[in-house]
Order: C-alpha cells, then sequence, then structure tokens
C-alpha cells in the first residue's frame, strides 16, 4: 500500500556534498563557508539571556578564540588569537526574580534525608554548648560558629541537632566520637578536643579554639605590714650582705691603716671605724679617704656592687608596695607529679587519661569535678580538708572559670605534648 516501486534512487549524493562544500552565505546566524575538512569556519554563538518573554545577548562564543567575550567574533577575527581566561567574561545576566544575585542552587525537596548531629548537652560550661531547659533548642559558641560556616556553603544543608547526654553532668566525649563513628550520628559539633586517638577514627575540622592543658591553683596574697621593707630579701639574702659589708670594711682596714691616718687610733675606735665606714659605702657617704692603689680599687668594686644592690632592693621593694602581689605554691606540672595530693579534673575531659597514661599520675588521686563551683569549692578547701591541690583542665575552660571567680590563677605554662 506504500508503492515502494513508485520510489527512485537519487545517485548524486557527491554532487550535492561537493555543493554544499561550496556554500558561501551570510545567513541569520552569521557566515555559513566550510573549510577543506568539512567543518564551518569561525562557528561562533550568541549567548543570550531569557527574561520572561524577552531575551538580550550578554556576550558571545567562537572557536576563533575558544573563549566567552562581549566582543562580536567579526571584531576578533582581524586579531591574533588571545586564549587568556582573564579575557573571558559576560554581561550580567538577570536571574529569575529580577537579581544580579547567582543563585545558591536548588533548595531540597521537604522529604530529604537531614543529617543527624549529635550536640553535647554539657551541665557546665554552658556558653560553649548545651540544650536550653525551656524551649528545647542547642544554643552556644560551637552552634554559633557552626551555623556561621554553614551560611557560607552555596548551597543548603538539611540537618537536625540531637543532644547527647542528660543535661544533670556532662556527657562522655569518647561515646560521642563512637557513635560518629558507628554512624549513629553523621557528625558532631561542640567543644570536642582533637587527640591522636581520636583522630584514627573520625575527621575533625580546623579547630575555632586555641587550647592546651593547664594548671589552676589557690594563690596566696602576700600581706603588708610595717615590716614589707624587709620582703625584697629573704633572710640568707641579709645576712650574705651584711657580712659581705662587714668583710669589706675589714679589707679596707688591713689595707689602709698603716699608711692613712683615718683608719688609726684606738683598737675601739678601729673597730667603730671598720663599721662606719662599710656601712656608709650603702648610701655612698664614706668620709675616710682611700690612699692605696689596691684600697682603692677594692673599694670601686665594691662601689658597684651596693649599686646594683640598691638598685635591686628599690625595684623590689616599690612592687611589693604598689602592686598587689599574687603568689601559687605550685610552679608547675613537676610539683604534681612529685606531690601525693588529689587533683582535680572536669567530668567527661580527656585530661584524666592524658594524667594517667602520659604523666604517669596515680588514678587514685584524680577527683572528678562536675561544674565551676565544685572547682572553686575544692580549691578553698584543699588537700588537708577534703578538696584538692589543684585542677588541671583545658584552657577555654579555666579562662570563662577564671572570668567569674578570683583568688584562683593559673600555675606555670601549657604542657601538653605527645598525643595532642
Amino acid at each position: 500500500t506504500l508503492h515502494l516501486e513508485a520510489m527512485s534512487i537519487f545517485d548524486m549524493g557527491n554532487k550535492l556534498l561537493e555543493n554544499i562544500r561550496k556554500v558561501n552565505f551570510t545567513g541569520a546566524s552569521g557566515q555559513v563557508q566550510f573549510d577543506a575538512s568539512g567543518d564551518l569556519i569561525h562557528p561562533a554563538y550568541d549567548i543570550i539571556n531569557i527574561i520572561r518573554n524577552g531575551m538580550r545577548t550578554v556576550g558571545f562564543w567562537s572557536n576563533y578564540s575558544g573563549l566567552l567575550s562581549t566582543i562580536s567574533p567579526e571584531a576578533l577575527y582581524s586579531k591574533p588569537p588571545n586564549t587568556s581566561l582573564a579575557n573571558q567574561h559576560l554581561y550580567d545576566v538577570i536571574w529569575p526574580g529580577e537579581t544580579a544575585q547567582r543563585p545558591r542552587g536548588w533548595v531540597f525537596p521537604s522529604n530529604a534525608k537531614e543529617l543527624k548531629i549529635g550536640v553535647p548537652n554539657r551541665f557546665s560550661f554552658k556558653e560553649f554548648v548545651t540544650e536550653d531547659n525551656g524551649t528545647g533548642s542547642i544554643k552556644g559558641y560551637c552552634i554559633d560558629v557552626f551555623t556561621q560556616a554553614l551560611s557560607l556553603l552555596p548551597y543548603p544543608v538539611s540537618y537536625k541537632f540531637i543532644p547527647f547526654g542528660s543535661g544533670t553532668e556532662n556527657p562522655n566525649y569518647d561515646k560521642l566520637i563512637h557513635m560518629v563513628e558507628s554512624n549513629e550520628f553523621d557528625a558532631a559539633i561542640g567543644d570536642i578536643a582533637i587527640t591522636m586517638s581520636r583522630t584514627v577514627t573520625i575527621d575533625f575540622t580546623q579547630p575555632f579554639i586555641e587550647t592546651g592543658l593547664v594548671i589552676l591553683a589557690p594563690v596566696k596574697k602576700h600581706i603588708k605590714t610595717s615590716w614589707a621593707f624587709l620582703q625584697p630579701f629573704t633572710l640568707e639574702m641579709w645576712c650574705v650582705t651584711g657580712l659581705f659589708f662587714l668583710i669589706v670594711g675589714v679589707v679596707v682596714w688591713v689595707l689602709e691603716h698603716r699608711i692613712n691616718e683615718d683608719f688609726r687610733g684606738p683598737p675601739s675606735q678601729q673597730i667603730i671605724t671598720i663599721f662606719w665606714f662599710s656601712f656608709s659605702t650603702l648610701f655612698f657617704a664614706h668620709r675616710e679617704n682611700t690612699m692605696s692603689s689596691s684600697g682603692r680599687g677594692v673599694l670601686i668594686i665594691w662601689l658597684f656592687v651596693v649599686l646594683i644592690i640598691v638598685s635591686s632592693y628599690t625595684a623590689s621593694l616599690t612592687s611589693i608596695l604598689t602592686v598587689q602581689q599574687l603568689d601559687t605554691s605550685i610552679k608547675g606540672i613537676d610539683d604534681l607529679k612529685s606531690s601525693n595530693d588529689p587533683i582535680g579534673f572536669q567530668v567527661g575531659s580527656f585530661a584524666q587519661d592524658y594524667m594517667v597514661k602520659e604523666l604517669n599520675i596515680s588514678r587514685s588521686r584524680l577527683r572528678a569535678l562536675s561544674s565551676p563551683q565544685e572547682y572553686a569549692e575544692a580549691l578553698k578547701l584543699g588537700p588537708k580538708e577534703g578538696g584538692v591541690m589543684a585542677i588541671v583542665d583545658e584552657r577555654p575552660y579555666v579562662e570563662l572559670f577564671l572570668s567569674t571567680y578570683c583568688k584562683i590563677a593559673v600555675a606555670g605554662t601549657d604542657f601538653t605534648s605527645r598525643g595532642w
């Protein structure tokens, strides 16, 4: 019924192809001409911006330059090809909504799978992260950092926070890490210390809080009394200084009494002269002349020593009388290791295992503390009354604690080493 016998065969295909390759005209899309291999010579395209029912040209593309440009291809043919990416640009595109701001991407559908993010429900130091008992929302510094970082992504992320812990005590962070490892949580956000053992199983972002283990210890205030002028030097220093005054007086007397009338007289007068001469040098008020070269050499050296002593004493006394002096009996981690007194740590912190495994401190000496109030009370009581001699904790918590509590200070420097 198709009457195929009525169809004829066209056998001039090569002739048609030859004629097509000889085409040379200007059409709606520009110049149409083919090279010897049958490819278009200088193919080019308009880049158009569709705006509702209209459109506008925002640039061009041609294989001559191989780049997007606002310059027409015909204008580029007369110039050497320039394939630099610095020259690639288009006019501004008007996006849906009549805006020139580039869209971030597609919004997740309502049935998209949400990321389950575990968040520590802390009992103490809630400023970092915790669950609001009134509203049930998660808040804190770590949450603020996360939401601000998320807003910088070029696409939306669907997530939900899942509190980890009862809120009546600080949760165990190692258990939280294990839940991320076992895919119970897709991620975890919070004040989670980056230790070597934890990086074996999960990945961390770059830390956004400066941290390190430090020692908290009670401080004692130096009491200012009428005898404060004796505090710049210890008793041993006072004794040694007085002894040197007498020795110098005797040495100068031995060198001068044979040739100097000022160092002669009855024995009692000579003893008084020795004492008077030596101590008068403290105020550079000695009146006896030295005549021998040896005596003058000894006196010059001694006066230089006296200048150093007087300057040091003056500076120390000024500091004592004008600045509140605070001091701790603990100078560093070595004092903790050499003692047998109890040491406090924060519940849930890795500091406990760190002190046991890295510092070889007996676990029986460690006392778990759950809040800043317990910190202050334990340090106030001291080891003899059921408290602790010091507390080892991470610097962020310590700085937050010290912003509220006084008469307590950081002793020594940060002492983290392996495994941090």
